[in-house]
């Protein structure tokens, strides 16, 4: 037996060696891994998980794309990389490495060190991300003081060097600039600026760009792309917008409901997809070739603005008072049957000219006629009939629905108020419910209780039980998945034929304008550069601003499924 083990334990020891050849050696490349995720919904939910056994890999130096509709699951995974979940929600089942180091059994005290310095996340909206006490410098500060031992000197020169590597203007003004004094983009450059500023292995950036208008978002796009290279950092992209998609993924991960649908390259994915589901969004994407539509009889204009002016005063006493033209000489006309879109930047006016009308905030000067009835000198009273004429539906349903009030309420508020008996506008809002592809029984429940593409086709309804001869919609599909945006277009395009309606479409959705305006107006900076059909202006564009909007458009190279 004595002779027997040495022969015994060499065997042994060549089979363990045989054993490690062949087992699989990590891959220094890979930055996060997620191996058969699953996260289990609250009992009693519409699903049991919110997402199931869910696998993939981001690179070193790789954008990966998670795309997908609202609740496909995208959000729940990027807050399980960061430790983030909500206690409602729990992982089941699977692995989170990142780095080859578990996140799922890793203690508070290590996510806490992780965050920061290995990980870091870019949030949809940077208002709400940011603190609105603490200035812009102080707050990138507080990440370079939580975790590192550099003094105050060195952290500023550090946080002025981020500020310009992310192509911030002034970088010592906007230091101890407050969230508030800052645009949009500028912000959301901040966003980026604290989450890059240790220089993770991992970025997480959740629709970063969704409310942005189109040229800060290929700035924004570009930023993000170019600090990637320059770091070779892994990025993991969560978005909807397939334009997006185009631009900046290397590989593309398809959910739905939280499955994974398919995953591969980014060509492979937007041009060759294999999945019925991946079809059917490539198909929802709206072409930036302008829709053939039916020529608008001429008829007196529903509203007709003459030479409108809006400025606002900036400065008091004892400095400068200056004004700032927020919009300037515009004219224009919307008529029966007719949609005139208002393209252009944030900032470009767009919002001021649609408010002017809707007599929310009043005009400096100029003229604006309601069917041939000027309505700038009216007041109280005077004003009743022309409010029942014009009707907003806002970009986001969810604040502009009161949620203490069922959606019934909601709808009817506006008829009560113009006279209408209750059980005739009850009767009313049942009939708006089928025209808006919702069933009566929706009329007792909560905003809460339904979806964001739900919440739009109710604030349409509300809108539509005054009667108005013209909808002003301001940004009403921005925040909205391609599919339910599709839906809602076509919705609009239906409801503008039954009821003869004029609709006043105000976007930076340059594809969107395409497909549902009959005629467009691009503003910048308050004034109109550009009018005309939107067949003219968008195959043929004369400004350079018109030129610039038109090529910054997320995935202008790709047909997305439309011949």
């Amino acid at each position: 037996m004595d002779c027997a083990t040495p022969l015994i334990q060499n065997l042994i020891n060549v089979a363990v060696d045989t054993k490690m050849m062949h087992m699989p050696t990590p891959d220094p490349t890979i930055v996060l891994s997620i191996e058969h995720l699953t996260i289990d919904l609250p009992r009693g939910a519409d699903r049991s998980a919110a997402v199931r056994n869910i696998s993939f890999n981001v690179r070193q130096g790789e954008i990966v794309c998670l795309l997908g509709e609202s609740g496909s699951g995208k959000s729940v995974i990027a807050q399980a990389v960061m430790g983030l979940l909500p206690k409602t929600l729990s992982i089941s089942s699977g692995q989170i490495l990142l780095l080859n180091e578990s996140i799922v059994s890793a203690p508070k005290e290590r996510l806490r060190r992780l965050r920061g310095e290995k990980m870091a996340m870019v949030f949809q909206e940077p208002m709400t991300a940011l603190n609105p006490i603490m200035t812009c410098g102080a707050q990138v500060d507080e990440q370079l003081r939580q975790h590192t031992s550099l003094k105050a000197e060195a952290r500023r020169k550090q946080i002025i060097d981020i500020f310009n590597r992310v192509k911030l203007p002034e970088p010592e003004r906007i230091y101890g600039s407050y969230p508030h004094q800052l645009s949009g983009g500028q912000r959301q450059r901040i966003v980026i600026a604290i989450a890059l500023i240790l220089k993770p292995a991992l970025l997480i950036c959740d629709e970063p760009t969704t409310a942005l208008d189109v040229t800060t978002q290929a700035e924004i796009l570009s930023l993000i792309a170019d600090l990637q290279k320059q770091n070779q950092t892994a990025v993991l992209f969560i978005t909807h917008d397939l334009g997006v998609v185009a631009e900046i993924a290397d590989r593309v991960v398809v959910l739905r409901l939280g499955d994974l649908v398919e995953q591969g390259k980014r060509l492979d994915v937007l041009q060759a997809p294999k999945e019925p589901y991946t079809q059917m969004l490539l198909s929802s994407v709206p072409s930036l070739i302008p829709k053939q539509r039916a020529n608008v009889a001429p008829a007196q204009a529903l509203v007709e603005t003459t030479h409108l002016v809006k400025t606002y005063s900036t400065g008091s006493w004892p400095l400068r008072k200056r004004s700032v033209f927020a919009a300037k000489d515009i004219s224009f006309k919307v008529l029966p049957q007719e949609t005139v879109g208002i393209v252009g930047e944030s900032g470009s006016g767009k919002s001021t000219v649609a408010r002017c009308i809707a007599r929310l905030i009043e005009a400096s000067s100029g003229d604006i006629a309601v069917e041939g009835q000027s309505i700038v000198s009216l007041t109280g009273k005077e004003l009743y009939p022309f409010r029942r004429c014009v009707q907003i539906v806002f970009q986001d349903p969810y604040r502009s629905l009161n949620p203490r009030c069922t959606i019934g309420e909601s709808i009817i508020e506006g008829p009560l108020n113009f006279g209408v008996p209750r059980a005739e506008a009850l009767a009313q809002a049942q009939e708006l419910m089928r025209l808006v592809r919702l069933t009566p029984d929706a009329l007792a429940r909560f905003p809460n209780e339904f979806s964001g593409g739900q919440r739009q086709r109710i604030s349409i309804a509300r809108a539509l039980a005054c009667q108005p001869r013209l909808l002003i919609a301001d940004e009403a599909v921005s925040a909205l998945d391609v599919s339910v945006q599709a839906q809602i277009l076509e919705l609009l395009d239906e409801i503008q034929q039954r009821l003869k309606i004029g609709i006043l479409f105000i976007t930076h959705d340059l594809r969107v304008a395409s497909q549902i305006c009959d005629r467009v107006l691009v503003m910048q900076r308050g004034e109109i550069v550009e009018q005309g059909p939107v067949q003219s202006v968008f195959m043929n564009p004369q400004h350079a601003y018109t030129k610039t909007l038109l090529a910054a458009a997320p995935g202008r190279g790709f047909q997305f499924g439309h011949s």
